[in-house]
């Protein structure tokens, strides 16, 4: 199993969530208020006066052959409108409890 953790901006949460569904992933965790900055030239999202935008993420734990899937979307998603951003992480899961 891996686990996959996409940090987006706040205004993809209503897609991130849509792609989730439709891929049939039904357990994750979603964090809002996410501050950060991208490396790639991404500008900060710090919820401040000025860097006003703020991130979410959401983190799930999914079967390996679920995972091409998923980092596919998450591509679509970005390059649908690459300056809102959109990132995904994945690692090995060896254990669940």
């Amino acid at each position: 199993m891996k686990s996959v953790m996409i940090v987006f901006n706040q205004a993809n949460t209503g897609r991130v969530e849509y792609m989730l569904d439709v891929l049939g992933i039904k357990g994750f965790t979603f964090f809002e208020h996410v501050q950060g900055r991208g490396t790639n030239g991404g500008e900060p999202r710090r919820g401040t006066h000025a860097w006003p935008e703020m991130n979410s993420a959401v983190i799930t734990v999914v079967e390996d052959d679920k995972v091409p899937q998923l980092l596919e979307a998450v591509r679509k998603l970005d390059a649908r409108n690459p300056e809102v951003g959109v990132k995904a992480f994945t690692w090995q899961i060896d254990q669940m409890v």
